[in-house]
């Protein structure tokens, strides 16, 4: 079976790095000021990927906190995938210069569908369709609205467009170390062909050994960001866990 990939998240906010509880921005934790510091110990701790949100870009629609993300990208000799604002063609175009391996792109996806098909078809393997729920229901704009589409007609939208991965988060978990949503995230798997990275609410390693199971079923990778954080979660764990 193939591994379960650990994504550490560097989340920035105003060139920190943070959590936020629910994705609200007045919920944030300060973790540290040095993003570069913190890619290079999680690339030391083992990590392949690293997940990298620019929080302020995900509400002002537009790239934000483009040095602090090249500095990550210059520090970490992984993959690295970012999201947060990336709203056009332009946007996932001058990531990619800068040496990220994919774009995720969320609000986008609802509210211009056709930009992200022609992005996965001409940049295959380089698309994630950030799908973010609450209460099964897709929430966009840096989550503060929710719609009236359901997670899976919207993943299904993009079945047939070469996108690399679905990034499924459930909001209501996000940043809480609730645990994570693992029914509703094997559940989108089983409903749609692309691959599923689970985000949200992961505790501890509890959360790692519930996923990997699920490979089989597209599940492909997971998210962690406060449990580490915290000390909850060690990496060289989770990533020998994933690894089976």
């Amino acid at each position: 079976m193939a591994a379960l990939t650990i994504f550490p998240a560097i989340d920035l906010k105003g060139g920190q790095v943070v959590r936020l509880a629910e994705g609200d921005m007045a919920r944030a934790t300060v973790y540290g000021d040095d993003p570069a510091a913190q890619a290079r110990l999680f690339a030391a701790a083992g990590a392949d990927w690293l997940h990298v949100v620019d929080l302020d870009g995900a509400f002002a629609g537009e790239s934000v906190n483009g040095a602090a993300v090249e500095s990550i990208i210059a520090a970490f000799p992984g993959k690295v995938q970012v999201g947060g604002g990336i709203r056009d063609r332009a946007g996932v175009d001058r990531w990619l210069a800068r040496g990220v391996e994919r774009v995720i792109i969320g609000t986008a996806a609802l509210k211009d569908p056709e930009f992200v098909k022609s992005a996965a078809r001409d940049l295959p393997g380089r698309i994630v369709v950030g799908v973010d729920a609450r209460d099964g229901m897709v929430a966009t704009e840096g989550w503060a609205d929710v719609s009236d589409v359901r997670v899976e007609d919207l993943a299904r939208r993009f079945e047939d467009a070469g996108v690399a991965a679905l990034l499924f988060t459930d909001v209501g978990r996000d940043g809480l170390l609730k645990g994570c949503n693992v029914e509703a995230t094997v559940a989108l798997a089983q409903a749609v062909a692309i691959p599923v990275i689970a985000s949200g609410g992961v505790a501890d390693i509890g959360d790692i050994h519930a996923l990997r199971p699920h490979v089989a079923s597209g599940i492909e990778g997971v998210i962690t960001g406060r449990a580490l954080y915290d000390g909850r979660l060690d990496l060289v764990e989770a990533i020998a866990v994933g690894q089976g």
